[in-house]
This record gives C-alpha cells, sequence and structure tokens, in this order.
C-alpha cells in the first residue's frame, strides 16, 4: 500500500470555546489539555510509515500559526492558503489537487485540526482497514460507535457490509444533529457519530466532484493551476476559488456519491465542540473536577476551569465551566455549554472586540501582549524570537519608546543602526522610519510604550517585511 497523504484541515474559528478560541487564534492552536495544541496533536497522530507528508489547508491570516508550530515539532508539510472560505468541499478539492499534481494514485485522509483522538493505535488500525476500501475505489468515512445518544454530532446509518471488504459497509443514510430522543433513538438502532473523517484516493474523489459539483471541481482546479508560491506556503488564486459553491463535502459527494462507504469505528473520538467535550477528555480529581492552569475547589464537583495565569478558586458550585483569561472571564453551566456560541453571537452584536481578539498577538517574528491602555497611551509586551524581523516601518500617529527586559536587540531608526541589550532603552519618534530585529540566540522580550493621539494597529506604514505582509 502507497503511503497515505493527510490533509488537515485548519479553517474552523471554534466559537463554542471561545474566550479562548477566537478569530484571530482559534481553539486548533490552543494547548487545551497539555503541551501540544489540536493541530500538534493531529501533525503527531500521522506520523510513521503508513503516512507522507501532510497538506495543511488553512487561511491567510493563521498561515505563520501553521508555520510557527511545526516549526516546533520539527515537522514539515505543504501549506496551501485560500483566499476566502468556501466550506469544507472547496478546501478538501484544494487539497486533492495538489496531491495528484504529486502522485496521480495518492490516498488522501481528510482529518479536521480541531479533533481529539487519544487511541493513536486504534485510529491506525482502521484508517488501513479504510485504505483498503480507498483503493478499491471508495470514498471512506469513518463512523464512531456512540459512546451517548449526543446531540452534537451529526450520524451516519451502515447499510450492508461491501464484498471482499471486512469492516466496510455501504451507507443507507445521513442524517442532521437530533434532538435527545431521537439521538437515543438512534443509538438503539446502530446509527454511528459522523466523525468528519475521509479516505479516498485523490483522481476518485475529484471525478465524483466532477459529476456531482461542477460548481465547485472546475473553480477550484483553476484556482489550484493558477496557484503561486509565497515563502513556504502554496497561495491559491482568488478569483477561481471565489466562484466555487461554498457547501460541506457531505452535501455536495457523500450524500450523493454511490462510491460512499462507512468505516465503523471503536477509536475514542471528539470533535472536541464544547466546554462540557473538553472536561469530558480532561483529567479529574475523585470529584469529577479538571482544570488547565491555576485553580482550586471546594466542595464543588463536576466541574472545570482553564486559567492559565490567573488563580481562580470555585466554592460551592458543582457543573459549571469557568474559563478565566486577562480580558476575559466566561462561567457558564455545563450542560448548557454547547450555547456559547449564540453568547458570542450577542457580544459581537454588541461590539465586544473581545470576541474576535486576544490581549495576546502572534506575529510571523513573536508575539506581542497589551499590558496597558489610556486614551493617548499603550504599553506592551513585545517578544522576538531568535532571528526574527518586524517589517521597516513608521507610524503617523504616535511615538514610541522601547525598554529591553532580556535578550539583544538590533535597532534601525532613520538608518541608523545600533544594538541594546538587558536595561538599555530607546525613543522612537512619531514619523521615524525604524525596525526592531533579534539578532541573538534567545527569545529577545522589551516593554514598549506608545503615546499618541491614535494607537491602533492600522497605524503602519511597510516599507519593507520578510514576510510578504502588505
Amino acid at each position: 500500500m502507497a503511503s497515505i497523504v493527510p490533509v488537515i484541515l485548519c479553517g474552523g474559528t471554534g466559537q463554542r470555546l471561545w474566550p479562548v478560541s477566537r478569530a484571530a487564534h482559534p481553539k486548533q492552536f490552543h494547548p487545551l489539555f497539555d503541551d501540544m495544541s489540536p493541530f500538534q496533536a493531529t501533525v503527531e497522530r500521522v506520523q510513521g510509515e503508513l503516512f507522507a507528508d501532510p497538506i495543511v489547508v488553512t487561511g491567510n491570516d493563521h498561515r505563520f500559526l501553521v508555520a510557527d508550530q511545526l516549526r516546533h515539532m520539527n515537522r514539515s508539510a505543504t501549506v496551501v492558503l485560500e483566499p476566502l472560505r468556501r466550506d469544507s468541499c472547496a478546501a478538501i478539492a484544494a487539497a486533492a489537487e495538489v496531491a495528484v499534481r504529486n502522485d496521480p494514485d495518492s490516498l488522501i485522509l481528510i482529518l479536521a485540526a480541531d479533533h481529539a483522538i487519544p487511541d493513536t493505535a486504534g485510529f491506525h488500525r482502521f484508517v488501513e482497514r479504510g485504505a483498503k476500501a480507498a483503493e478499491a475505489g471508495r470514498i471512506v468515512t469513518f463512523g464512531i460507535r456512540p459512546s451517548e445518544p449526543a446531540t452534537g454530532y451529526g450520524y451516519i446509518l451502515p447499510g450492508e457490509t461491501i464484498d471482499g471488504l471486512d469492516g466496510v459497509n455501504a451507507i443507507s443514510a445521513f442524517v442532521e444533529k437530533p434532538d435527545r430522543e431521537t439521538a437515543e433513538r438512534y443509538v438503539e438502532d446502530g446509527y454511528l457519530w459522523n466523525s468528519g473523517n475521509f479516505l479516498f484516493r485523490a483522481r476518485v474523489f475529484l471525478e465524483e466532484l466532477a459529476e456531482l459539483a461542477p460548481d465547485i471541481a472546475k473553480p477550484v482546479k483553476q484556482s489550484v493551476d493558477k496557484a503561486q508560491t509565497d515563502l513556504d506556503f502554496l497561495r491559491l488564486d482568488p478569483a477561481g476559488f471565489a466562484l466555487a459553491r461554498a457547501t460541506s463535502v457531505d452535501y455536495a459527494v457523500m450524500e450523493k456519491t454511490s462510491r460512499a462507504a462507512v468505516v465503523p469505528s471503536d477509536f475514542s473520538w471528539s470533535d472536541i465542540g464544547s466546554w462540557g467535550a473538553v472536561w469530558a477528555l480532561a483529567q479529574k480529581d475523585d470529584e469529577g473536577n479538571a482544570a488547565v492552569g491555576r485553580a482550586m475547589f471546594h466542595k464543588s464537583s463536576n466541574a472545570f476551569v482553564h486559567s492559565p495565569d490567573t488563580l481562580t478558586a470555585v466554592l460551592g458550585l458543582d457543573d459549571v465551566v469557568v474559563v478565566t483569561l486577562r480580558d476575559t472571564v466566561l462561567v457558564a453551566a455545563r450542560d448548557k455549554s454547547e450555547d456559547v456560541k449564540a453568547l458570542v453571537n450577542r457580544l459581537a452584536e454588541a461590539g465586544h472586540v473581545e470576541v474576535s481578539e486576544h490581549t495576546r498577538v502572534y506575529r510571523p517574528w513573536g508575539d506581542y501582549e497589551q499590558i496597558d491602555r489610556g486614551s493617548r497611551y499603550q504599553v506592551k509586551r513585545i517578544t522576538v524570537k531568535p532571528g526574527g524581523r518586524l517589517s521597516l516601518q513608521s507610524h503617523r500617529h504616535r511615538a514610541e519608546h522601547w525598554v529591553v527586559v532580556s535578550g539583544t536587540a538590533r535597532v534601525t531608526v532613520n538608518g541608523e543602526e545600533f544594538e541594546l541589550t538587558e536595561n538599555q532603552s530607546t525613543y522612537i519618534p512619531l514619523g521615524a522610519v525604524h525596525r526592531l530585529e533579534n539578532p541573538g540566540q534567545t527569545p529577545l522580550e522589551l516593554i514598549e510604550v506608545q503615546s499618541g493621539e491614535y494607537l491602533g494597529e492600522d497605524d503602519i506604514v511597510r516599507y519593507e517585511d520578510i514576510y510578504g505582509r502588505d
């Protein structure tokens, strides 16, 4: 059997895990359980002789998060950039087009970047079973045997076993997320959770897509034909990609094709779709409490706390979720955690920037975090990774003061270049053309104090940028 090419889809925003997950830095890139993010855990899951290097499909805004997390793992991948969101079918089609250009007979395994599958060995066993069906021309999905009548998942009704393919069934029906009573009936009748993971020959999928959804197949192909390399990324052509119909692969292909098959699977799986799901996967104490970060429970049970920076104490509460960040606190009944998305929509309507922005913002050169802000000033902590280099830039409305806390800073101001070390500082006048970089082998940390009439991030005029940003 040829190596399987994993395709990792990184396009979601994970609103149900707000306030940790936000548009600028969604849940797949946050360490929710340990030192690895769900994206990194997905990459690690598809290592070994069974797999080739993955294809990662993500958006422009998250490309450096992907690159940085791959770099920390010392893993390589082809990173494909969607110019805009067109749902899962167009993303999968683009990955299939990339794969067939490298190998016309390639098998590709479609995985979401934000799912948890703790049993890697079990997952591999079922992938090998699905690969045999894919080599026989089937478009395979993996159905998970339910552990409970969950209402947050779609379901699949398996049909007859396919001749010559042990453990692989035809599909009798796909059904949407049910209510509780319907979910209980589905479990009794042998339905499976729809995991949203797929395995097939890339060219077989593209043949079916051309037949069933040409309004997706043709523009995506054109977009890949005209794709351009940008640094370490493959940037799809936006004009072609924008013409693709936005819909899921289930609607466009799986519910219509005669080649669909399902592998009933027993590996542990979760889409980490709510804080309740995070609690279910987390390690708990004798009272059922679980925490990530700094927490204390007293006379409480079945509670979950996510608090990486602030000590959070829970007293006399059962079945609650508490998420404490520097700018936001969420307190929710655990059985209502599926409703966080509706709360986020209300917050967005009210204009709260915390819906999409964190106080800590990641950039290709490192990150910055807002510490304080007033009417005409702002204080940030800036960290520049070794070799990181900010753009050559100026500001129309603000001046800046920099104080080095640790590491070495190479500073350019109006053509003059000099270095600063710990406890040294400099001043960047309004309008000065300047740059900050880290020439050292350790992270550079400094405090920046901005002052002026306008302090927005869009007050940047870039003259030169090694990361290709406008």
